[in-house]
């Protein structure tokens, strides 16, 4: 499975961004998807998961309210709006593949995209 994700932009903040994980070479609909994100020296960090059917999700306190986690199968891709965005959410965000349970553990996935860039004025 392929990841690539998109939708990373330049934004004030409190505006708004969507961001897109689109997957290929395989059967979307067999992962739950997790979504990180990497701020200058910093370390990666779990953002939030989906699992196969979107019936469950979850996010972290620090966006919960503000970002939301969706997927649509027939599109192969899943999503991560922001809005309300922060200086803080400024990171690369980067969305993985997990034919399990989503997970904040990164080594758990077993496909990744190669990250878009949000970057939040203030």
């Amino acid at each position: 499975v392929q990841l690539q994700a998109s939708g990373g932009g330049l934004v004030q903040a409190g505006g708004s961004l969507k961001l897109a994980c689109v997957a290929s070479g395989g059967t979307f609909s067999d992962y739950s998807v997790g979504w990180f994100r990497q701020a200058p020296g910093k370390e990666r960090e779990f953002v939030g998961g989906i699992v196969w059917s979107g019936i469950d999700t979850y996010l972290v306190d620090s966006v919960k309210g503000r970002f939301t986690i969706s997927r649509d199968n027939a599109k192969n891709t899943a999503y991560l709006q922001m809005t309300s965005l922060k200086p803080d959410d400024t990171a690369v965000y980067y969305c993985a593949a997990d034919p399990g349970h989503y997970s904040d553990y990164e080594d758990q996935y077993d496909y990744w995209g190669q990250g878009t860039q949000v970057t939040v004025s203030s």
